[in-house]
């Protein structure tokens, strides 16, 4: 998504703590290469639930996997290219198969260059990674995503499309997650979110608001269009438990 990021992780919580911290790191990295904005991301907020048993797991990356079209975007569960949903139960060799299933088409790895550049390509001193599978200048999901384990866990892909249908987004919400229901598209809302701005303050976006106008801005996001907590962080650049209890 252009404003956050799902995982679904498994390890001890300093295990994945620390890959999310240097997942935003790398990610901030590549933002300043390619933009020149420093910094963009030291005050992004990270949240966190247990997982604690396999049909919430079940629940959860179907969540996951259903987060893109929920927001608005116009992708099916199985076609958004930075989610791990095109993975499960394909069928590769047919004509229906995505792209990236022929073997002519994932024919980039990383041994075909030499260390140094292999290093400067991922961003590490680690070894070992020679034959890492790229496309279109990013490391190819299949690489890191733990598909044969998220198979068995659903054992079939009947059972793999049930869940993607049943679950909704108050599923993972009433196991104690801080995601709320997007009332509105956040596409939209920006739109929404800048005309408000414009109303209010004269001004186009959020950038010269101070944070007592942005709480201003959000509690009318949240009167005029019942925009949920989680969507007004989001559009505000505010804090959740500040806007928590400010507006609710």
């Amino acid at each position: 998504m252009d404003t956050h990021v799902h995982f679904v992780l498994y390890g001890e919580f300093d295990e994945c703590n620390r890959f999310v911290h240097e997942y935003i790191r790398r990610t901030s990295m590549y933002i300043q290469t390619r933009h020149g904005e420093r910094n963009k991301l030291d005050k992004v907020a990270i949240s966190h639930q247990t997982v604690d048993n396999d049909l919430y797991l079940k629940t959860v990356i179907c969540y996951v996997v259903k987060n893109a079209p929920a927001g608005g975007l116009p992708y099916m569960a199985y076609d958004y290219p930075w989610s791990s949903g095109p993975l499960y139960f394909r069928l590769s060799g047919s004509w229906s198969s995505p792209a990236w299933t022929m073997p002519s088409v994932l024919n980039y790895y990383l041994s075909g260059k030499s260390g140094r550049s292999a290093k400067r390509v991922l961003k590490t001193h680690e070894k070992g990674l020679d034959d890492v599978l790229m496309k279109d200048g990013i490391i190819f999901p299949g690489e890191y995503v733990a598909v044969k384990v998220v198979e068995r866990l659903f054992k079939t892909c009947k059972s793999y499309n049930y869940f993607l249908c049943k679950t909704r987004e108050d599923d993972v919400d009433a196991k104690g997650g801080s995601i709320s229901h997007l009332t509105i598209p956040m596409r939209e809302m920006r739109q929404y979110k800048n005309e408000l701005c414009k109303e209010m303050f004269g001004v186009s976006g959020i950038k010269s608001l101070d944070s007592a106008k942005r709480l201003r801005l959000a509690k009318a996001l949240r009167a005029r269009y019942n925009s949920s907590v989680k969507q007004i962080v989001r559009l505000c650049g505010l804090v959740y438990d500040e806007v928590k209890t400010r507006i609710t």
